[in-house]
């Protein structure tokens, strides 16, 4: 009797558990499926939209602009050479407006900040897309001086806040959106040099600047690209910059790096042409959904290698990461002549 009771408790149970674990599946894909519908609702008009993107002499900033021209945007395009800028012109709308900026130039980012204004009207900025940036020089933290630090940082970092609080209270009128570029060298140290350091630095701006709009009705995000084919990562420029300081080096660390060790350096370079991504639209398309999703991202791989490895491994422990970028670096000759 005792044991029949208990089969039947048994078989009661087992009946209760799998209904409980077919709820709790059909909630969690019903969550899954109304995150993935949220992710796609849109804001409703675009064509009364302004959006002033930076670095759109080329790269991500150019393709960016093209794409938002034709979407229907009122696209403002700050180009740094004149070149630049008529060639964009060439391939766009009537509707798009180009101005020359260096970000790195104070006066100049203010008299900007106030011709976009006169653009825009009582309609605001409804998008600021933070896309201007240089590598400076990519090579061992021992060979360089604090003058190759300055220029990365003084544009990737001062150049992008100069460029945010001039235009904040403009996209604080349309509660329209911020979008920063950073990169993947702002979540893991993978090259010495300024880059990364400026990278870091956006990436904690970001962060704050998302928290202090939010009661404004700002959507701040931050869009972080493995790596990519373009100007910015030239691998000819980036050789070259490495040999003319490798002429200025003293014996000593040119003994303990070895007379071949860019040529080394370069060979891994090729060993990883895998990793890089050759079509720019995944960045851009990062942008449209900060731009135009009612529930933009705060955060955003873009790249393949992004998504599957830099972004995982910035979660890792260091040693992990130490062990695998490592990997990726050219044997030095001889680093006991000290």
């Amino acid at each position: 009797h005792h044991l029949l009771v208990l089969y039947k408790k048994g078989v009661y149970l087992s009946h209760t558990g799998g209904k409980m674990l077919f709820w709790v599946l059909g909630l969690l894909i019903l969550c899954g499926f109304l995150w993935t519908r949220k992710g796609k609702l849109k804001i409703e008009d675009i064509t009364d939209k302004y959006i002033f993107i930076t670095g759109c002499d080329s790269g991500f900033g150019n393709l960016a602009a093209r794409t938002f021209d034709k979407k229907g945007f009122h696209v403002i395009a700050a180009c740094l050479t004149e070149s630049g800028s008529t060639a964009l012109k060439a391939e766009t709308s009537e509707r798009l407006r180009t101005v020359l900026l260096d970000v790195t130039d104070p006066e100049n980012v203010k008299r900007t900040a106030q011709w976009v204004k006169n653009q825009v009207g009582e309609k605001g900025l409804w998008g600021l897309i933070n896309n201007a940036g240089v590598p400076g020089v990519l090579a061992p933290t021992d060979w360089l001086t604090l003058e190759d630090y300055r220029e990365p940082i003084e544009v990737n970092l001062f150049g992008l806040i100069s460029v945010t609080l001039n235009m904040l209270p403009l996209v604080k009128k349309a509660q329209g959106r911020v979008i920063n570029v950073s990169s993947v060298g702002g979540r893991l140290a993978i090259v010495g040099g300024g880059y990364t350091p400026s990278k870091y630095a956006v990436e904690g701006f970001n962060d704050s600047l998302r928290r202090d709009m939010k009661a404004f009705g700002v959507h701040v995000s931050c869009i972080e690209p493995g790596l990519f084919k373009t100007n910015l990562a030239d691998p000819v420029k980036v050789i070259e910059k490495k040999l003319a300081i490798w002429e200025q080096l003293s014996p000593d660390i040119k003994q303990q790096y070895g007379e071949g060790y860019i040529e080394k350096s370069l060979d891994k370079l090729k060993g990883n042409k895998s990793y890089v991504n050759m079509d720019l639209s995944p960045v851009v398309e990062c942008m449209d959904h900060a731009l135009t999703s009612l529930f933009p991202k705060t955060h955003y791989a873009a790249g393949k290698d992004a998504k599957i490895f830099w972004i995982p491994l910035s979660h890792m422990p260091a040693a992990l990461q130490d062990f695998l970028l490592l990997k990726q670096k050219a044997e030095l000759a001889n680093p006991k002549a000290v």
